[in-house]
């Protein structure tokens, strides 16, 4: 059996080290201290079993055993990394895609197999993130927003679909609380959304009443909640679409728009990339899927007693 080689940690310390003479240089090369140099030479002498460097008055010196072992390590490292620029060479970039978080995790990220099936010599990497984006200043390439800030006119956007919300909860929820009943329950908050009951309501048009709530710091875990069966929580379609088809959310009264949309940004028109123009069209697509199909709702029964308002129209 061949006798185990060294650390490779220990013979890259090494190399850099006998290559510039110096621990401390090494060290910069390699983004570690002086000390962590020093300690991995020594871990490598100890494994070979012989001296590399003498060390006299602050400074070091290769040994015969020091030479031959950087005779052998300075091409094969040489080597190493010429093959490994030339493998990074033969791939093709990724395209970098900052999104909402809530959209990247439960709408984007379950779809993106598909896109990779269609367009696999394409590779995306999703970056969670929401509000304006200096596309000038960061590493993405594009953004996926809502349309919740000023947009700078020389960014190009183009709509992927309009934001349709609506109050969704647990089915067994609405099963015991049928119709306007449902507003007795408690209701969910995302503290990024504090408003979202209010305006839901106001273009609704129908009064709530005053009942219990839970607000939660990040909207998937207001979904969350409501998926657990503590209470209502107002959500965008596209964050509760596939829990709908599998039956563990439900939209009695399904979903109307509320004047946002979802942006796709980029600091120069799709038109000159087309890895952008395949996202993009492909984007528009899976939102296509569900758009324009039937708002799913439960039957309409009367409301509690305890309930002095009306289901929205």
């Amino acid at each position: 059996m061949p006798d185990r080689l060294p650390p490779l940690s220990a013979l890259r310390a090494f190399e850099a080290a006998a290559r510039l003479g110096h621990f401390g240089k090494a060290g910069d090369e390699l983004h570690v201290t002086h000390s962590a140099i020093s300690r991995q030479v020594r871990v490598l002498e100890e494994a070979i079993g012989v001296a590399l460097f003498e060390r006299r008055n602050r400074r070091v010196f290769l040994t015969n055993a020091g030479k031959r072992l950087l005779d052998a390590t300075r091409p094969a490292f040489r080597q190493i990394t010429e093959i490994v620029a030339e493998l990074r060479a033969g791939l093709p970039d990724p395209l970098v895609v900052s999104c909402e978080p809530t959209l990247t995790q439960r709408w984007l990220i379950p779809r993106l197999p598909a896109f990779e099936t269609r367009h696999p010599d394409i590779v995306i990497h999703v970056l969670a993130a929401g509000g304006p984006v200096s596309l000038e200043q960061s590493r993405i390439d594009c953004a996926i927003r809502r349309s919740d800030f000023v947009i700078a006119p020389d960014i190009y956007a183009e709509t992927i679909l309009e934001e349709r919300v609506g109050p969704v909860c647990a089915p067994d929820l609405a099963a015991r609380h049928p119709g306007a009943a449902l507003f007795d329950l408690p209701r969910i908050h995302s503290a990024t959304r504090i408003d979202a009951w209010d305006r839901w309501a106001a273009e609704a048009r129908c009064s709530l009443p005053a009942v219990p709530s839970r607000t939660f710091e990040h909207f998937y875990l207001s979904l969350e909640a409501a998926t657990a069966g503590l209470g209502v929580v107002i959500s965008p379609e596209p964050f509760v679409i596939d829990a709908i088809r599998s039956r563990r959310l439900v939209a009695p009264f399904g979903f109307r728009p509320n004047g946002f949309r979802y942006v796709f940004l980029s600091r120069t028109p799709v038109a000159q990339d087309p890895r952008k123009m395949m996202l993009l069209s492909w984007l528009i697509d899976e939102a296509k899927n569900y758009v324009h199909a039937p708002d799913l709702k439960l039957p309409d029964e009367p409301a509690s007693n305890s309930a002095k308002h009306k289901a929205p129209s």
